[in-house]
């Protein structure tokens, strides 16, 4: 409760006059609490033969004041917690975006969409639900005090009830809040299956054995952990509600049926302590139901924490300016690079360098080699999305640093292998917009694509033509560099042709640098020089021949 008004607070700084604004909702909150206790003095007043035409006014004006308070409070919270929840999930999208490639390919999709789906919906459901556990609590602290008036011996006796349902209510806390916690460890498995489920979806129609075998020793398993640990959190909050509203009952009981027997009380005193028992069940069997919400929202920010995602704080990358997308550029360098994938123990996987490679603007370099040489490593290298652990990324003798690659990965246009396609032309200049009629011609793409308002009208297409729409994009966005992943591996022969015979071309009379990830040596003598990797090294570097074959024949 205590983390999660803090949080609250966070979030909720930059609203204008936001902590006037928590203290009048708590202050309403307060006088409704303090007017749910005076109407039951009053009814106990009422009950007890005081009835005169005073009572009736205080009875009519705190039924005014109780609902009114109560609406000012609870909607004055809601404004702040919608607010909060908004800044929750802005702040998790800006966080993700600002996170290295490498921390959030380490950390794996399936996990990321936990935490923007279940984690966030959690303290969603938590933070909209303050406004009445604080209105609940502030009821019962009042009627607490009102009981202490009338007796405080009687008090004694309900606070030694509630110090013993407190003490019982704690320990099954601690047990439910280790289920939430593997809970929430099962529900990244279930995610990551859903992804497998979706994205595998004709392999697994297409072989029996293995969806069956999908079916029995993935999901089934992992939905059966999810149910049974949801059960058995679910079942120690209402055993532990259940026990509490006992303890009350008992405690009723012993004030019925035990102190009229051994002490002077009269009846305005009884019936008060009884009503005021009896009301504080609803608010108190409320707040237990609530607490399971905000013991999973305490394992929901556990989780954001481990994740390095702090929702407190915007990572200081998205305001790194660096310098803008430069046109001019000469040359562009690697210095005695390195870069390493470490495995989840720490040990090294993979790596690529140390490379030295200068590049100079305007050229057409193909990048060749196996599969696992290297090439897409270095080419986000290149691109800045991983910075070198050794060695320097240099654009006319500049480092390029974390300090400044925000600015300097601005100057790539690129299609990775695992590309995606944005149905909305976003971030594109609308004077660019213009040609998209003539790129989707010249692309054959006419027939099947319309771009209304910057949209696509779809992107239900085969692979080779969502690369197309791709390139379309690339084209638009005009930037000093490009850089081309396989782009050619999904087309059929007419449209390899016209990428490597017109296109590239074209991108170089512009004065664009063009890398271009290749195994089409046919086209070989197109580039103006060829990079060779292998194992993470560079096995040669030389400028292409005159002829395909010849080019062909000194690289392999």
């Amino acid at each position: 409760m205590t983390k999660l008004l803090s949080y609250l607070l966070r979030m909720s700084r930059n609203i204008s006059l936001s902590r006037p604004t928590i203290a009048i909702a708590l202050l309403t909150g307060l006088i409704s609490g303090l007017g749910v206790t005076g109407l039951l003095a009053t009814i106990s007043s009422v009950l007890a033969g005081k009835a005169d035409h005073s009572y009736l006014l205080r009875f009519i004006a705190l039924c005014v004041v109780v609902p009114t308070s109560r609406l000012i409070s609870q909607s004055l919270f809601n404004i702040l917690t919608t607010r909060a929840v908004f800044e929750t999930r802005l702040e998790s999208c800006r966080q993700i975006l600002a996170a290295p490639l490498r921390s959030l390919e380490e950390i794996g999709p399936h996990r990321l969409l936990a935490t923007l789906t279940d984690d966030i919906a959690t303290l969603t459901t938590a933070l909209t639900q303050i406004p009445l556990l604080c209105l609940h609590l502030g009821a019962v602290g009042a009627c607490i005090v009102y009981m202490g008036w009338l007796s405080w011996r009687m008090l004694l006796l309900v606070l030694v009830t509630m110090a013993l349902g407190a003490v019982t209510y704690n320990f099954s806390m601690g047990v439910a809040r280790r289920y939430n916690g593997m809970l929430r460890e099962e529900m990244d498995k279930m995610f990551s299956h859903f992804r497998s489920l979706i994205h595998g979806a004709k392999e697994l129609k297409l072989h029996r054995l293995r969806r069956e075998a999908f079916v029995t020793s993935q999901l089934i398993p992992t939905g059966n952990a999810i149910r049974r640990y949801t059960f058995i959190g679910n079942n120690v909050f209402t055993a532990s509600a259940v026990w509490g509203n006992l303890l009350f009952f008992i405690t009723i009981g012993i004030l019925l049926f035990v102190f009229p027997r051994s002490s002077s009380n009269d009846v305005r005193v009884l019936s008060g302590f009884t009503l005021s028992l009896l009301y504080i069940l609803a608010p108190l069997e409320t707040v237990f139901q609530i607490l399971p919400n905000l013991s999973r929202a305490a394992t929901a920010m556990r989780k954001l924490e481990k994740l390095g995602i702090d929702l407190t704080r915007r990572s200081a990358e998205l305001s790194i300016g660096g310098f803008e997308p430069v046109a001019g550029w000469h040359r562009l360098e690697l210095d005695d690079v390195s870069y390493t994938y470490s495995g989840e123990s720490g040990a090294e996987s993979f790596k690529i360098g140390p490379l030295s490679l200068a590049f100079r603007s305007g050229e057409t370099v193909f990048i060749t080699g196996g599969n696992g040489s290297g090439k897409s490593t270095l080419a986000k290298v290149l691109t800045g999305l991983y910075i070198p652990d050794t060695g320097s990324l240099l654009l006319d003798g500049e480092p390029i640093t974390t300090e400044n690659c925000e600015g300097y990965r601005q100057m790539f246009s690129t299609i990775f292998a695992d590309f995606y396609l944005f149905q909305n032309l976003i971030g594109i200049d609308e004077s660019a917009l213009g040609e998209v009629g003539n790129y989707l011609t010249r692309l054959e793409l006419d027939r099947k694509v319309k771009v209304e308002n910057g949209e696509l009208s779809t992107l239900d297409l085969s692979q080779g033509q969502r690369k197309r729409l791709a390139l379309l994009t690339a084209y638009l966005e005009q930037r000093p560099i490009y850089l081309f992943d396989e782009w050619a591996a999904d087309q059929d022969p007419h449209f390899k042709e016209i990428f490597y015979c017109e296109i590239l071309p074209e991108l170089k009379a512009r004065g664009k640098t063009v890398f271009v990830i290749s195994h089409d040596d046919h086209y070989y003598a197109l580039a103006d020089r060829l990079v060779k990797m292998s194992d993470g090294q560079i096995e040669w570097d030389r400028r292409a021949g005159a002829t395909s074959t010849e080019v062909t024949r000194g690289a392999f």
